[in-house]
């Protein structure tokens, strides 16, 4: 890009909204962080710290943060909306009257729709416009790494290939890489399902099945991804690299998973209520099962590791017997 950089807002002010400011913010775009919570905005405002998600690490001096959505907005040329799947529609609706003319919408939020199972680029086109530029990021990022600086490559998806790119050119950096693509539906899908998956593996692990379990398990839940992905017209490629495989990997594998923690929790043997309880943030995998087992059986699709995954966290078997039902399933080849 040439000239002045363009300003960018990003509204969430979470662990994973705070880093990517962090990455925007360093690569020398105006940057305004806006967030609900007036104590936080203000440390992350004044003292470059967000103490509640990202404790002890700091954040760009340029970095800018407000309560005020009105005054995030103002002459922005990028929005990047990081909140919960649950709060994305409230949030557009909010942003809709206040984005500037011609200012494209991006997102790091991953899940679908509570209750309505709606892909969230469905949810953005009839909230904020379809002719708007609209585009979805995701990838293996755990905002930790982000935030401290470690490398870390993810992907840009959107129907609008020069939007991705804008968006894209916005995050690319010294240690983030920024890959892009136009398959919105596969990277979505991929973004949501991992979180189911990794309650599987974490389950596996809670139970000290060991390291086959566990790469069963990772990679069966793959085919998992790459079925459904083709019923609902994504393209194969796209979860064979950052958005499907890679991201599954590491929330399969890597404790900073807050998916992955509550499946050693139900592993181990603990309480739905109380291990959600203790790991103190959203947990996208315990309303993600339901969506995602709502559209596969609109599709006609079996997804046995995911069906019991949902059934665990209804409460209807343990994971001991989500175990056994997987494994007393019939032989069948590997791919049919």
């Amino acid at each position: 890009m040439t000239g002045a950089k363009p300003a960018v807002a990003v509204l969430g002010a979470g662990s994973w909204g705070t880093a990517l400011a962090s990455v925007i913010a360093r690569n020398g775009h105006p940057t305004t962080l806006w967030g609900r919570n007036a104590d936080q905005i203000e440390a992350i405002d004044q003292r470059h710290e967000n103490p509640r998600y990202l404790p002890g690490i700091p954040l760009p001096h340029n970095l800018r943060a407000t309560t005020d959505l009105a005054h995030a907005l103002d002459g922005v040329g990028l929005i990047l909306v990081v909140v919960p799947s649950h709060a994305f529609a409230e949030t557009l609706e909010l942003l809709a009257p206040l984005r500037p003319e011609g200012v494209g919408v991006s997102w790091a939020t991953k899940g679908f729709e509570p209750g309505s199972g709606r892909f969230l680029h469905e949810v953005a086109g009839a909230v904020v416009g379809e002719d708007v530029p609209l585009a979805v990021v995701t990838g293996p990022s755990f905002a930790k790494e982000v935030a401290s600086g470690l490398p870390t490559a993810i992907t840009v998806q959107s129907d609008d290939a020069d939007f991705a790119q804008t968006v894209a050119d916005v995050l690319h950096g010294p240690t983030f890489r920024a890959y892009t693509g136009t398959d919105m539906r596969g990277a979505e899908l991929g973004g949501a399902m991992k979180n189911v998956l990794a309650v599987a593996t974490g389950a596996a692990d809670g139970m000290e099945l060991g390291l086959n379990a566990r790469t069963g398990l990772i990679t069966r839940g793959l085919n998992e991804m790459l079925r459904l992905n083709q019923a609902i017209g994504g393209r194969a490629e796209t979860l064979m690299g950052l958005a499907g495989l890679g991201d599954l990997v590491l929330t399969c594998s890597g404790d900073l998973s807050r998916n992955r923690r509550l499946g050693l929790a139900l592993g181990r043997g603990e309480k739905l209520e109380d291990a959600v309880r203790a790991i103190g943030q959203v947990v996208e995998s315990v309303q993600t099962a339901d969506e995602v087992m709502r559209l596969a059986e609109r599709h006609g699709i079996e997804l046995p590791i995911s069906s019991n995954v949902r059934a665990v966290l209804h409460g209807d078997i343990t994971p001991a017997e989500g175990l056994d039902r997987l494994m007393a399933r019939e032989q069948k080849p590997e791919f049919e």
